[in-house]
C-alpha cells in the first residue's frame, strides 16, 4: 500500500474513533458549558497530551510491554477506574450551582489540563488501542518512531478540531447552559457517565 493510502486509511479510521462519543466528549462538553471556553480548552490540551504520551510509550516499546504484562495492565486499569469514579462521584454528590462558584473555587487553572491528561494516561484501553491499531498503518521498512508520532499527530489534530467544534457548539446556548438547574443536571449526568465508565473499565478484560 503506498504511503498516501496508509495515511488516508488511518485518517478515516481515526476520524471515526474521534467522533465516537466517550468520556473525552463528555468532559469537553460539560467543561465548556459550566466552566467556559478557556477551561474546556485546557481539558482538550490535557486529553491530547495524554494521546501524545501514549504515542511515545508505543514508539519506545512501553505500550507493547503493557500489552503483554497482565499485572501492569490491571494496575493501570484499576488506577484509571478509581480516578474516573472519584471524578464522577464528586460531580454526582457535589454538583455546581453556578459558573461564578466554579470560578471562585480557588482551584488552579491547570486542574482541567491535568484532568484531561490523567483521564487518558490512566486508561490502558488507549494504550492497547494504539499498540494494536497504529502498526497496521505503518508501511513495512519505515522508521517506527517517526511514523508512530506522525500517526498520533494526525489523531491529535482530528481530536483538537472535533473538541473545538464541541466547545463552539455550546456558545449559542451559553446563557441557558449556565442556569443553576442545568449546571446541576450536567454535573450529575456527566458524573454518572464517569462512574459508569469507571465500572466498565474496572470490569473489562483485554
Amino acid at each position: 500500500m503506498p504511503f498516501a493510502e496508509h495515511l488516508i486509511a488511518f485518517t478515516l479510521a481515526a476520524t471515526l474513533l474521534t467522533l465516537t462519543p466517550g468520556i473525552d466528549t463528555a468532559l469537553v462538553l460539560r467543561t465548556a458549558a459550566v466552566e467556559g471556553q478557556q477551561q474546556a480548552f485546557r481539558a482538550v490540551l490535557g486529553i491530547n497530551a495524554g494521546c501524545l504520551l501514549w504515542g511515545a510509550a508505543v514508539a519506545f516499546g512501553l505500550g507493547a510491554l503493557l500489552a503483554v504484562s497482565e499485572f501492569g495492565y490491571n494496575l493501570l486499569k484499576y488506577c484509571g477506574a478509581a480516578y474516573l469514579a472519584w471524578l464522577g462521584l464528586n460531580m454526582l454528590l457535589r454538583p455546581r450551582t453556578s459558573l461564578a462558584l466554579a470560578q471562585s473555587s480557588g482551584r488552579p487553572d491547570a486542574n482541567w489540563f491535568l484532568r484531561g491528561l490523567l483521564g487518558n494516561v490512566l486508561n490502558p484501553k488507549v494504550g492497547i488501542f494504539y499498540v494494536s491499531f497504529l502498526p497496521q498503518f505503518i508501511p513495512p521498512g519505515q522508521p517506527l518512531i517517526a511514523w508512530t508520532f506522525g500517526l498520533v499527530g494526525i489523531h491529535v489534530v482530528l481530536s483538537l478540531i472535533w473538541a473545538l467544534a464541541l466547545i463552539g457548539a455550546t456558545q449559542p446556548l451559553g446563557h441557558w447552559l449556565r442556569r443553576e438547574m442545568v449546571i446541576k443536571w450536567m454535573d450529575r449526568s456527566t458524573g454518572l457517565i464517569f462512574v459508569l465508565f469507571a465500572a466498565r473499565l474496572a470490569l473489562s478484560r483485554r
